[in-house]
């Protein structure tokens, strides 16, 4: 099937249009989307409440309905993460340096953001960093192609350095993770 953009944008809107079924969930669709939208100044929390109740309903129903298939994704999910972690891309870590660099730059600039906060995330970039441009130093001195997957995979340093950025992003996450529920209660409970 080669299509155009256009022509799968056809397609779908023809497929919208062609029973009452795919009528009544864009309808709906369209609906919690305008609710959704009208209550970004309202705040109302019931609204709120209910369209991600309307969401989590969607996704358990479907868990519920097509279990072989969720059971499928996640398995192909984990999957994908462990063979990362074990076969780390070149590609993925360039993305990964770029979610940092986005990520440090809202460090930078955040005024909301703890000093003690700040800090870590400058720690853990810098040493993100570092190992990246450790990784380009040496993949460049000893003429690997980043390209070539199996070139990583024959040089142990390089191979490492990918593995340890990928571990200390995952710390930095976890980190984050628990810094940003800490935050959310205390503000809550406070």
């Amino acid at each position: 099937m080669d299509l155009s953009l256009l022509e799968k944008i056809g397609v779908i809107f023809k497929y919208i249009f062609s029973s009452f079924l795919s009528i009544e969930m864009f309808i709906v669709s369209l609906l919690l989307f305008f609710i959704l939208l009208f209550n970004l100044k309202r705040k109302n929390r019931i609204v709120q409440i209910i369209a991600v109740g309307t969401y989590i309903g969607f996704i358990i129903g479907i868990i519920i309905s097509y279990s072989d298939y969720a059971r499928v994704s996640f398995n192909s999910f984990v999957k994908a993460v462990l063979n990362y972690i074990y076969f780390p891309s070149t590609v993925v870590y360039f993305f990964i340096i770029l979610f940092v660099t986005i990520v440090m730059l809202k460090t930078v600039f955040s005024e909301k953001m703890t000093t003690l906060k700040k800090g870590i995330n400058y720690f853990f970039f810098s040493i993100l960093y570092f190992l990246f441009m450790s990784f380009m130093a040496l993949a460049s001195y000893d003429g690997v192609d980043l390209v070539n997957i199996t070139e990583l995979y024959k040089n142990e340093v390089i191979l490492a350095i990918v593995q340890i950025s990928n571990l200390l992003l995952v710390v930095w996450l976890i980190y984050t993770a628990f810094y940003e529920l800490f935050k959310y209660f205390k503000k809550k409970y406070d």
